[in-house]
């Protein structure tokens, strides 16, 4: 077993160990938890979301003790330099790693749990959403602050970014699900525009962000516009080919 805490939390280094150790049996499930299983533990008037990653195949667990960091550990890792780069994430609190003699057995991330208002998904889905285009053009400029910092967020999808109203008008974003990123000295302006196509298919929403994008970078809109829906496009191609091979698959199957 390894575990690290915050230093911050060192005081509580011992209740959040239970916390995980005793994962399986205590917690509120928090969730569908058809992937990894998150659950949400009551630490001192703290709120502890504690995700416990999916079980590793055979090379993952060997790869994970051997040649890669584990996922928990990347996410706490990462999580600690989001918030040094001034970029907002929950609060890490501590990873665990169990082991047997194969590898990597079992990881668990525990950070602070945030009540949000929304996600990016609810602005995907829900066109009439109060002081959409406000958002939709403040999560833009979030966006442009991470590839200014060199910020690659390879899961820059609909449910990973959290929002929360700030002041009137104003809101605040973070970033959750954090396993897989890139940090960069500088993002090509190709790299920047595939690390958004993720985001929505919806063409007017990709209009709306590259008008805000061009504002801010000073690139030509119409370049941005035509960049970032071919990347779009693309995205939702494969998305949808390879969703129907699986449902082909499932259905031969049966």
């Amino acid at each position: 077993m390894y575990f690290t805490v915050n230093p911050k939390l060192s005081s509580k280094s011992i209740a959040i160990k239970d916390c995980i150790s005793n994962f399986k049996t205590t917690g509120k499930l928090f969730g569908d938890g058809k992937r990894n299983v998150i659950k949400l533990f009551e630490l001192g008037g703290l709120t502890m979301n504690i995700k416990s990653f999916k079980t590793p195949n055979l090379i993952n667990k060997i790869a994970y003790r051997y040649f890669r960091k584990s996922k928990a550990r990347r996410s706490f890792e990462f999580a600690t330099l989001l918030l040094e780069k001034g970029i907002g994430t929950p609060q890490p609190l501590a990873y665990l790693e169990n082991y047997d003699w194969i590898g990597l057995k079992d990881s668990y991330y525990a950070s602070e749990h945030l009540e949000c208002d929304l996600t990016y998904r609810e602005l995907v889905e829900i066109p009439s959403y109060p002081d959409r285009d406000n958002i939709l053009r403040q999560f833009t400029r979030f966006s442009y602050s991470l590839h200014q910092k060199g910020i690659e967020f390879k899961d820059h999808s609909p449910g990973n970014t959290l929002i929360k109203k700030n002041i009137e008008d104003q809101y605040d974003f973070f970033l959750v699900d954090l396993n897989r990123m890139s940090f960069h000295e500088k993002m090509s302006f190709d790299l920047r525009m595939k690390n958004l196509r993720r985001l929505t298919p919806l063409k007017e929403m990709v209009a709306v962000m590259s008008n805000e994008y061009a504002k801010l970078s000073g690139e030509s809109e119409s370049l941005i516009f035509e960049t970032l829906w071919k990347y779009t496009a693309d995205f939702q191609e494969k998305f949808y080919r390879k969703k129907r091979l699986k449902k082909k698959l499932k259905f031969w199957k049966k």
